[in-house]
């Protein structure tokens, strides 16, 4: 992998493969580079796709303190290593990170993101609220495989499949990032789509949702893209949280590439 430093100074590693005009990837939580492996090389015959190791994780530094502001300098330093007016897609909180980017003045060309966590309403902020004391408490104390746990059980993993984790080689890796999650969840606020700050963004989007994901992740997405001045909202037949590779492949190759001339309209 390739490292650039980001503007504090924290090297962030990188992957570039394929050609064309430049792509981001930005992964979720406990997700490195090699997460979004599957998906750069289905686009990477259309595109130059560039996956990179969010800071903390893989080959990554993890300058201290974590602040969202140090997270978009990261991301700004990958999109200018890609190549002029690279598109960005983000997935869950990787989708957060690059909207926040772009409302701060990132130069994309063109966003998708999936599923990023959002949780309005009044029930779901409290919710996350609850998660997020949770989440604090774990840190603290040192207990991050309890962090990774309650991560992965708020995304629905049930506890026979948790218990299975623990045991697994997988589980020492993802303890070892569990302090980030801590900077997933200050990507989030409180959970509520910031639709004032996202009125910023002035790129092409496509927010997209799996039609099996539950009724509040879609319903997240599509005040999403309510809430952006130039945004569209698809919805992927058949998909979860987790999405097939080989099923938003296509669906993002399709976007970008008929969009990165388009005229300024949408």
């Amino acid at each position: 992998m390739d490292r650039i430093l980001s503007a504090d100074g924290t090297p962030i590693a990188f992957r570039r493969q394929g050609e064309g005009p430049p792509l981001v990837l930005v992964g979720g939580a406990l997700s490195t580079a090699a997460s979004d492996a599957a998906l750069a090389a289905l686009l990477a015959p259309r595109f130059t796709v560039v996956t990179y190791d969010r800071r903390g994780r893989g080959s990554s530094g993890d300058t201290r303190p974590a602040a969202v502001g140090r997270e978009i300098d990261d991301l700004a330093a990958v999109v200018d290593a890609a190549g002029p007016r690279a598109s960005v897609f983000g997935t869950a909180s990787g989708g957060a990170l690059a909207l926040e980017a772009a409302a701060a003045g990132l130069p994309a060309g063109l966003l998708a993101v999936y599923e990023p966590p959002y949780a309005p309403g009044a029930s779901g902020t409290s919710a996350r609220a609850r998660r997020t004391a949770r989440l604090n408490r774990s840190l603290a104390a040192g207990d991050r495989g309890g962090a990774v746990e309650l991560f992965l059980a708020a995304t629905g993993v049930d506890a026979g499949t948790l218990a299975r984790m623990r045991r697994a080689p997988l589980w020492a890796g993802l303890e070892a990032m569990a302090h980030t999650l801590a900077y997933d969840d200050a990507l989030l606020g409180d959970g509520s789509v910031p639709a004032e700050r996202f009125a910023a963004v002035t790129a092409r989007t496509l927010v997209i949702c799996g039609g099996f994901s539950g009724a509040p992740a879609r319903a997240a997405t599509r005040a999403l893209a309510e809430a952006l001045p130039r945004g569209r909202h698809r919805t992927l037949t058949g998909q979860m949280r987790e999405v097939a590779p080989q099923v938003i492949a296509p669906v993002l190759a399709d976007f970008f590439a008929r969009n990165v001339y388009a005229s300024p309209a949408f």
